[in-house]
């Protein structure tokens, strides 16, 4: 595997990790907090972010561009992770059409983690903020892009 894909890989292991976060452990109100006028739901967010998702991975694997419909928090979740397995396979398999692997990471991947940015924002707006701590120590591990993310390795106190 190419360094940049392996790279790749690193970081889609760390929106999972980010975005498990951001969701486990919400309180029941949280997908459809609204906070203002044109401001996205955590729910609308989530939806984006699995288009964006599902977009990189076009670039993979041909998809029908016809419009996802919204569905339950539940089911955007699990759209959100097997969206990141299916990137997470096809980076391994290194079959990248038309863009290049720093299009994809300046692009649908950097966005992503932006908008889970703004999920866990919300979170703090819920009452309901996570823990703080140096990622730099986290425990993310290429290939690991699903709900079952580990604890802090090193919280800030």
């Amino acid at each position: 595997m190419s360094n940049k894909c392996g790279m790749l890989r690193h970081f889609i292991a760390s929106i999972a990790y980010h975005a498990t976060k951001a969701m486990k452990d919400a309180p029941e109100t949280y997908p459809d907090l609204y906070v203002g006028k044109e401001v996205r739901t955590p729910i609308e967010i989530l939806h984006h972010i699995t288009g964006v998702l599902t977009y990189a991975h076009s670039f993979f694997e041909q998809y029908d561009k016809t419009y996802f419909d919204m569905r339950s928090w539940n089911a955007e979740v699990n759209a959100f992770y097997n969206i990141l397995s299916k990137l997470d396979k096809s980076l391994q398999a290194e079959n990248l059409n038309e863009v290049t692997e720093e299009q994809l990471l300046q692009g649908p991947l950097s966005d992503s983690m932006a908008h889970i940015g703004q999920l866990l924002m919300l979170r703090r707006m819920a009452g309901s903020p996570v823990h703080s701590e140096n990622f730099i120590f986290a425990a993310i591990k290429k290939g690991e892009v699903g709900p079952d993310q580990p604890g802090p390795v090193a919280p800030d106190e």
